[in-house]
């Protein structure tokens, strides 16, 4: 396992639901690719804020993973 990992594993993106960059990572990878997908694979968007904190963090791996495939 590399810093980056340890890092990913740690950095929670959804707060409300306590979701870490890891859990996105790897949706990411399986192929979902739309905010949608992984909102319905993890139910992030769906806590108190209603995807006020995570939505923008979302969008960025989103457009940082697609930038790179």
């Amino acid at each position: 396992m590399d810093e980056q990992e340890i890092i990913d594993g740690l950095k929670t993106i959804c707060i409300c639901k306590g979701i870490r960059k890891k859990v996105f990572k790897q949706l990411l990878e399986d192929g979902k690719t739309t905010i949608e997908e992984l909102r319905q694979a993890t139910g992030a968007g769906s806590g108190p804020c209603g995807g006020q904190r995570c939505t923008p963090r979302l969008n960025e791996l989103l457009a940082d993973y697609l930038g790179r495939h």
